[in-house]
């Protein structure tokens, strides 16, 4: 079934709120309080944030109301992250492992959105293309963090 534009526009704002909503509990999860990465998270709640405001003015120019909910597979990663933390704490290398796996899943909707036959105009095309540098440059940057921190052989 091929999907339309609204419904690629309203799985991105999605996986946007996933994504913040994944950030967020990065920060509660920070318990090290680990400045750099308290920063970290916050820029990306600030861009899923900004990514969803636009996303949300498209869904809205096409005549439909935006999504304002997370997605199922994002609450199930949620829960995942709450259960595997119970037993591997909260410490910055599976912080950072459960972020990047995070940042996987939204660059993958990113790539689908814009190789899928899904009748997005050429301007909603456009805004999602720079979406997606943006999120793959954010991708690269936490797994730069996590390697870095696996690199290293304390735990």
């Amino acid at each position: 079934m091929q999907q339309t534009a609204i419904e690629t526009l309203n799985d991105l704002i999605l996986i946007n709120n996933d994504r913040i909503k994944g950030y967020e509990r990065a920060l509660k999860d920070n318990r090290s309080r680990e400045a750099d990465l308290d920063v970290l998270f916050r820029e990306m709640i600030a861009q899923s944030q900004g990514f969803n405001t636009a996303l949300a003015s498209l869904v809205q120019q096409s005549g439909s109301q935006p999504e304002t909910e997370g997605s199922l597979s994002g609450k199930l990663h949620r829960a995942w992250m709450d259960f595997k933390t119970t037993f591997t704490g909260h410490n910055r290398k599976h912080l950072l492992i459960e972020c990047e796996r995070g940042e996987d899943a939204s660059k993958e909707a990113y790539s689908e959105a814009l190789h899928e036959d899904n009748g997005l105009t050429d301007a909603q095309r456009e805004i999602i293309a720079m979406q997606a540098r943006e999120q793959s440059d954010s991708h690269d940057r936490v797994k730069a963090l996590r390697d870095e921190t696996l690199s290293r052989k304390a735990d």
